[in-house]
């Protein structure tokens, strides 16, 4: 993996991200919180978990082990979730972009939210923070479809080439 492919990855991921927001926006309130039975049990509880993601992981990376999920106070709307994830976009765009060539092959270690020891390559972490978010992308997809909504473009990594 390179400095640039991980861009690129990141590129896709922010795409992706945006075009599911897009379609989320589209739902009523009472649908966004709908529990669903999910591995979280609402769109905007997903929504919530993969900024949390981001965040933990931003954190990690600076020598910060998060004890506990990003606060939910303040994500009340998808254009709450959607400010804050571009917050988290600008840092960890600005963290991935001054890692390097030698910084995405380092280790770094950190402490997991269960406290339990953890370690990880930077560059492999951030491939992991994108294939997370592709995971949770699909059960959302796949909670919009169960509420009749209009699901959103492809996100799939083709369609983002191809763009």
């Amino acid at each position: 993996m390179t400095p640039d492919a991980l861009v690129a990855l990141l590129d896709y991921h922010y795409w992706a991200r945006d075009r599911l927001l897009d379609a989320v926006e589209r739902i009523t309130p009472e649908q966004f919180r709908e529990d669903l039975a999910n591995s979280f049990p609402s769109i905007r509880d997903t929504l919530i978990h993969l900024v949390s993601a981001e965040w933990a992981w931003y954190s990690r990376w600076n020598g910060e082990s998060p004890g506990q999920p990003l606060p939910l106070a303040g994500l009340e709307t998808v254009e709450d979730i959607r400010t804050r994830w571009m917050q988290e976009e600008g840092r960890v765009r600005r963290f991935v972009g001054g890692l390097g060539p030698d910084g995405i092959k380092r280790t770094f270690r950190y402490t997991l939210l269960d406290g339990s020891p953890g370690s990880s390559v930077y560059g492999q972490s951030v491939q992991h923070v994108v294939n997370h978010a592709s995971y949770h992308r699909g059960q959302v997809v796949t909670m919009l479809r169960q509420l009749g909504a209009q699901p959103p473009e492809s996100q799939d990594l083709a369609a983002f080439y191809r763009r």
